[in-house]
């Protein structure tokens, strides 16, 4: 089954969720004020499309309806990336990592991060 992609509030409301593990809209409705001023009503609105699109999950059996993330964080920010590599680096990943390196400036720690994750893979290919 293919993880449908979240549109960019989708993808705000679901960083909470995966965050709390579960929560109310008024609870992420409190947590998105702090970097989007959307109404209640916005939020009420996505996550019962989320709901349908199978982004998230939902309880039920109280009054105040508990979502719960119904993708894995890892495995959307895999597809995201690969669609963004597909979209703007012709499918490589190499090109993408390069051009976001260039445009950052990466921490002495992300940097060994880095080298150790490339070490792995080699390590792998043997």
């Amino acid at each position: 089954m293919s993880i449908p992609r979240p549109a960019d509030f989708e993808l705000a409301i679901l960083r909470v969720l995966w965050r709390r593990g579960r929560a109310t809209v008024r609870e992420v409705h409190e947590d998105l004020l702090a970097e989007r001023q959307q109404g209640y009503t916005t939020v009420l609105k996505s996550m019962q499309i989320m709901f349908e699109k199978g982004l998230v999950t939902r309880d039920e059996s109280r009054k105040t309806h508990l979502y719960f993330p119904a993708v894995e964080e890892g495995a959307t920010r895999t597809n995201l990336l690969k669609d963004l590599a597909d979209k703007a680096f012709g499918g490589s990943a190499l090109q993408l990592l390069m051009h976001a390196l260039h445009g950052e400036s990466p921490s002495a720690q992300e940097l060994d991060d880095l080298q150790a994750l490339i070490a792995s893979k080699r390590r792998e290919r043997k």
